[in-house]
């Protein structure tokens, strides 16, 4: 039965919950779902999100999509009308943090990652054991953007500071980027960690649909959920070549090609676009996406990558 009520009795009501949500300190947050999972949000400040998940009501805010690795091909499509990394110019700093001792949290969302078959757990794993460690080069090219305390990344030992598969439920079929917020947040509860040098990279399994992937042209991304910096890493084997697959000589090249592409990003640049960036918006990643790749050796393997962008040497690097 529709309930009917009069003008002077839907004020009552609104006012009473009001006054339930700023008891709740969720004063201005009200709305309607927007996500797979309940996501609220505010319409006097649309980047901020309450997600239900995890038997939690959980708020988050989206910046924006910073860092996306557009798929090959895509590439074509430079911001700008620009033909050439050096058209930017070089980053420039906004004023903003930096990481400086960076720790990697790689969250694998979802029990579908009970069963993967492809080894990619292992892989990443493995990346992050080896980058930070006395044979990584590759990081150190970001150890030149300092924030105004003069100290940019450094490395000390592997910057891995944990691997967590969160099998208490599937994984969305077509999270939203509110969903992808609260999971790096439930990531970082996980751990215990928080500040500015975290990174929480939530890794999507296979058949799922992370912000529109695949349909939706890119291959990763970054952002800043008001906690912590994340990255939403979809498996990105699901759209081949693409997002680099094979590219270097492994089928799970595009894993570390563009997870390296955003962990170098959230290090310079961890709460977008306050750190270091080009004058057309873009990070040290976008500058150099999808050339000149190669592999560089760690201790824990051989990983496909591509190059960062170097003020000190004016164009893409591939070591210090």
């Amino acid at each position: 039965m529709r309930e009917n009520r009069t003008p002077t009795a839907r004020r009552s009501r609104r006012l009473r919950h009001l006054a339930v949500v700023a008891a709740l300190g969720l004063g201005g947050l009200v709305g309607t779902a927007t996500s797979s999972s309940a996501a609220t949000t505010a319409p006097l400040d649309p980047s901020v999100h309450l997600v239900r998940t995890h038997g939690q009501v959980m708020k988050v805010q989206t910046h924006g999509r910073h860092g996306v690795v557009p798929m090959r091909g895509a590439h074509t499509a430079m911001p700008q009308s620009r033909t050439t990394p050096a058209a930017a110019g070089n980053l420039v700093y906004g004023g903003g943090p930096v990481q400086h001792q960076v720790s990697v949290y790689l969250v694998f969302w979802g029990n579908q990652w009970d069963s993967d078959g492809n080894g990619v757990q292992q892989y990443e794993t493995n990346l992050f054991s080896g980058l930070g460690t006395s044979q990584d080069t590759w990081s150190t090219v970001t150890s030149q953007y300092t924030d105004n305390s003069g100290a940019g990344p450094s490395f000390n030992g592997a910057v891995l500071g944990g691997t967590w598969v969160d099998d208490s439920g599937s994984a969305p079929a077509s999270a939203q980027q509110a969903d992808i917020a609260a999971e790096a947040n439930v990531g970082a509860q996980h751990f215990g960690v928080s500040g500015p040098d975290v990174q929480i990279v939530v890794m999507s399994p296979s058949g799922t649909s992370p912000d529109g992937f695949p349909n939706s042209g890119f291959c990763a991304w970054h952002d800043y959920n008001g906690s912590v910096s994340y990255t939403n890493m979809p498996y990105v084997l699901d759209a081949g070549s693409s997002c680099g697959a094979s590219s270097v000589g492994n089928q799970l090249d595009g894993f570390s090609i563009v997870e390296g592409h955003e962990y170098a990003e959230s290090m310079t640049d961890p709460q977008p676009s306050s750190g270091w960036v080009a004058s057309d918006g873009e990070e040290d990643g976008d500058l150099c996406a999808w050339q000149n790749l190669g592999d560089i050796s760690l201790p824990s393997g051989s990983f496909a990558m591509q190059p960062t962008w170097s003020n000190a040497a004016g164009g893409c690097a591939m070591s210090s």
